[in-house]
């Protein structure tokens, strides 16, 4: 059949035609830092990307530091280290307010703090990045299980202190609500007046593509900004970008910066030892804890690890297929790189360099945390300061003298359906660490499935409390009781603490 079209017909088809042919609107491509942040003000909110070192838009921070703004509120997971990354703006006094999860190993930031020079607002790690998340999305609030209970929670958080180490500025209560059956807080979203972020190649439309680990909060950030300034290390052409493969559509992006000698310092740089022949451990108490946690490894599981004694017992696994996931942006970890061979832009979530096995994913921080906070991990194993009889853990500050920040250990503790171990020894310099409750900050409430130290293990049974089940070697119920200030029930069926064999 042959189709007639009115002149009016024709000139549709024709604007049609050319609609869909038009170009991406231009994107800012600045030559140099002074230019990309010429409009940043005294007072602005900076969404900064980057998580630890990894990630962090160099330039861009240099940037600040000569031009000399002041009074600024910059969000970043953390704050660098003391001589790189945020930490400049912290030793020249620019920052007013950090909303971080972590204080991490930058000495300035937590000195700050505690006397009284900068305002912190404490954020667990995936509560952030799905405020910031929500803030690019237009969602003004939402409802979250992670810090239920919590000074998170409650009000009462330090921001700021005064000189003397009181407290001048404390955090204000959230609202709860509950949704079937389980308990929730409503957070915020966090948007910026800027968002500084580091990405790996830019098309010439603007469209970002991330390396690695080095996705992490920069993702988030890079929507959330009024205007989003993005440092990368090329610029290719129009398709060299395969639509499928944008991780940040240019409709997010005002500006790039094309920069070339990234330092890329590596904080923890870690590789993987010259085997000696043997994975024979001590009987030390570390050593002994090491031995146990490992046969919490089930065959099939997806696993989150804090680092330390955890992730050392993850070298131990064997004959089983254990997925890792780190809160970083990564699904798969593989063990640390051999010398030479480290990837700045492949880190964990304790900062250090490790590889990634095949059948990998990596992907950003607010989806990181979706699968932590969905229940998707069957595992956390993580430390703890305290841990109470009812199963309540402390693990991230004592009040005026150790700020280190939950990081994302509040996420993982309130997911539903993920086992919660705590691997720890048993006292801490002759003071007991399981108390009837807790006396430092909370982490969770009633998270806690199981208990293991050089002693014994212990059970967290709902409406029973601790429940003896394991017993070292030269350990009484006594020697037990004496280091133990909660009140535990001894199972009838106590059996030998449990030690994986290497």
């Amino acid at each position: 059949m042959i189709r007639a079209f009115s002149r009016h017909q024709l000139r549709s088809l024709s604007c049609a035609r050319q609609f869909s042919v038009s170009q991406p609107r231009s994107v800012e491509f600045c030559d140099s830092a002074e230019s990309a942040l010429r409009d940043v003000k005294n007072g602005d909110k900076l969404l900064v990307g980057g998580f630890g070192l990894c990630g962090i838009p160099e330039f861009l921070i240099d940037g600040l530091v000569k031009k000399g703004v002041k009074n600024l509120t910059c969000v970043s997971n953390n704050a660098g280290l003391d001589d790189f990354g945020l930490g400049l703006l912290l030793n020249n006094r620019q920052v007013e307010r950090m909303i971080s999860s972590y204080v991490g190993e930058n000495a300035e930031f937590e000195r700050q703090f505690l006397t009284g020079e900068l305002e912190v607002e404490l954020t667990p790690q995936g509560t952030l990045a799905e405020r910031i998340r929500a803030g690019g999305a237009g969602i003004p609030a939402f409802f979250t299980p992670t810090g239920y209970g919590t000074l998170i929670h409650k009000g009462g958080a330090p921001i700021k202190y005064h000189s003397d180490k009181t407290v001048a500025i404390e955090s204000k209560p959230r609202e709860e609500r509950s949704f079937g059956g389980r308990d929730y807080i409503m957070e915020e979203a966090i948007s910026g007046d800027f968002a500084l972020i580091k990405a790996y190649k830019a098309d010439e439309a603007g469209n970002l593509i991330f390396r690695q680990s080095a996705n992490n909060f920069n993702q988030p950030m890079a929507t959330a900004g009024r205007i989003t300034i993005a440092e990368v290390e090329e610029v290719v052409p129009l398709g060299a970008i395969a639509p499928e493969d944008v991780h940040v559509p240019c409709i997010y992006v005002q500006r790039v910066l094309k920069c070339t000698g990234h330092q890329k310092r590596i904080e923890k740089l870690t590789v993987l030892k010259e085997e000696t022949g043997s994975k024979a451990l001590s009987d030390s108490p570390r050593d002994r804890i090491i031995k146990r946690a490992a046969l919490e490894f089930q065959d099939g599981m997806f696993a989150n690890l804090g680092i330390g004694i955890p992730m050392m017992a993850a070298n131990y696994i064997s004959g089983i297929t254990v997925t890792l996931q780190s809160e970083n942006g990564i699904l798969g970890l593989g063990p640390f790189p051999r010398a030479g061979s480290e990837d700045p832009d492949l880190i964990n979530a304790g900062k250090q360099t490790v590889t990634i096995l095949p059948g990998a994913s990596l992907f950003s921080s607010d989806n990181s945390f979706a699968m932590i906070r969905g229940g998707h991990v069957d595992l956390t194993m993580l430390g703890g300061l305290q841990v109470s009889a009812n199963g309540d853990l402390a693990n991230w500050m004592i009040p005026g003298k150790m700020v280190k920040g939950m990081g994302g250990a509040m996420d993982l503790v309130g997911s539903a359906g993920t086992t919660v171990v705590v691997t720890m020894e048993h006292t801490a310099r002759g003071s007991h660490k399981i108390l009837p409750q807790c006396t430092l900050p909370l982490t969770g409430t009633k998270v806690v499935d199981k208990i293991i130290t050089e002693k014994c293990v212990f059970e967290v049974v709902d409406g029973v409390g601790l429940v003896l089940t394991e017993l070292a070697e030269k350990e009484t119920l006594d020697t037990v009781r004496e280091a133990t200030a909660a009140p535990f029930e001894v199972s009838e069926n106590v059996v030998p603490l449990r030690q994986i064999k290497v």
